[in-house]
Parts: structure tokens; sequence; C-alpha cells
């Protein structure tokens, strides 16, 4: 009798300590998957940032067209690469709006009466605000797939993790800088 009382509670200790690295693991993939859908909201605002801007500096230059279809041909890249699952597509795509974002401030310097126009300053000041804002949350993504990573490795979590592997099993995608701009800040020097 006392060994089938011992038993269950071994079995009873076994089920909670699986339902409690079960739940950890499900609570650190909806993490990641809400700090996705907080880059989509920057995003989704830089975007719309984007075309206010450029409708006020129309009557100022021509580079609007350019950037105007740079930004949109970009855009639809990233939304068709999200429609068919291809995150890393979709990255680079959103990286190449953040480095025309990047470029704005150069055209600024440009037309004097563009930087003296208040709307258009502060859109410009809105632009790096989100920019800053996509970097938080893309990091923030980051660190919460490295601390998945981590977790699903570890030696009792990796027993539930391939216990239910179609459930917590995942391969997320780093949200990292492009290879060429990684080769760039390593080769950089100071120039004296």
């Amino acid at each position: 009798m006392k060994a089938i009382i011992i038993i269950l509670i071994i079995a009873a200790i076994l089920f909670f300590w699986f339902i409690g690295i079960y739940n950890k693991i499900i609570h650190q993939i909806e993490a990641i998957r809400n700090n996705k859908k907080q880059i989509d909201i920057q995003l989704d605002r830089r975007y719309k940032v984007f075309e206010s801007l450029i409708n006020v500096v129309k009557k100022y230059m021509n580079y609007e067209r350019t950037t105007l279809k740079d930004v949109v041909a970009l855009r639809g890249q990233a939304q068709k690469a999200t429609q068919s699952g291809d995150e890393k597509s979709r990255m680079a795509a959103e990286d190449g709006i953040s480095k025309i974002a990047s470029n704005l401030s150069l055209v600024f310097e440009q037309y004097p009466d563009l930087k003296a126009d208040k709307n258009a300053l502060q859109l410009q000041e809105e632009i790096v605000d989100t920019e800053n804002k996509l970097a938080f949350s893309k990091q923030a993504y980051n660190d919460s797939i490295e601390k998945y990573n981590a977790t699903k490795k570890s030696f009792f979590e990796s027993v539930v993790v391939g216990a239910c592997s179609s459930k917590l099993n995942f391969d997320f995608a780093y949200w990292s800088l492009p290879e060429e701009d990684i080769k760039k800040q390593e080769e950089y020097k100071v120039k004296l």
C-alpha cells in the first residue's frame, strides 16, 4: 500500500513538473510572438510617417518620387514575404526601409527651405524616434528568442520539448543586421 502511495506521489510530482515546464516554454513562445507584433506595430508606424513626410516634401524636391517608390516597393516585398511566411525576405525588405530612413538627414541638408519647414522637421524626428523604437523592439524580440532557445536546450526542458515537439519546438529567425553592415562595422577604423 505504501509503495502505491509513493508511486502515486512521484507520478503526481512528475506530472506537475512536466506541466510547469510546458507552461514556461509556452509563455516564452508567446513572448516571442508578442515581441514580433511590437515590431510590426513600429514598422506600420514608420510606413505611415514616411508617407506623411513624403507628402510634406513634395513641394521641395524630386527625391520624394524615388524615396516613395523605394519605400512602397520594399513595403510590398515585406508584405508578400509576411504572407508567404518568408521571414528572411521580410526582414531584408524592412531593413532596406531603415537604410532609406538613415539617409533622410543627408537629403534634408540639400534643401534649406525644407530644413526650415516645421512639419518636415517634426516628421523627420518621428522617423528617428520610430527607428529607435524599432531597434528596441528588434532587440527585445532577439532577446526573447535567445531565452527560448536556451530554455529548450536545457536538460529537463529538452525532455518536455521532445515529448511535445509539435507545440514547443520552433525555429524563430533572429532579426539581425545584414551581413554587409556587420562587415562594415567590423572593418570600421577611426580616421585621425
